[in-house]
């Protein structure tokens, strides 16, 4: 998938048909160590076709798994235990403004400034 990945990102780049050597590069750029014998199977097949018919192919055949999923599973019921709870009322809490100052700590006196 990594071979896949940086050989699309060179074709995005304008490099019409990378090669091997092209992939590795820009693998090894980012730190990533390529597999030569996975990397060259994937030169080989994808040589002398052209990149926009290999992926429309690859479209139709994802059309045949389906799509979407199955939805998830209803939630489960409640307990019916809600009149053993005792709710709890939180008191809210008034935060009060700090008293107002000048930015060098002192009263509003009026100052030198």
């Amino acid at each position: 998938m990594k071979h896949m990945a940086a050989y699309l990102m060179l074709v995005i780049g304008g490099n019409a048909s990378p090669t091997a050597d092209d992939v590795s590069k820009a693998l090894s750029s980012v730190g990533v160590e390529s597999d030569s014998e996975a990397l060259d199977a994937l030169i080989s097949e994808l040589d002398g076709k052209d990149l926009s018919e290999v992926l429309a192919s690859g479209e139709a055949l994802l059309a045949k798994f389906g799509g979407g999923g199955g939805g998830g599973g209803g939630g489960g019921g409640g307990g019916g235990g809600g009149a053993e709870e005792e709710e709890k009322e939180e008191e809210e809490e008034v935060e009060e403004a700090p008293p107002a100052v000048d930015m060098f700590g002192g009263a509003d006196d009026g100052g030198d400034y």
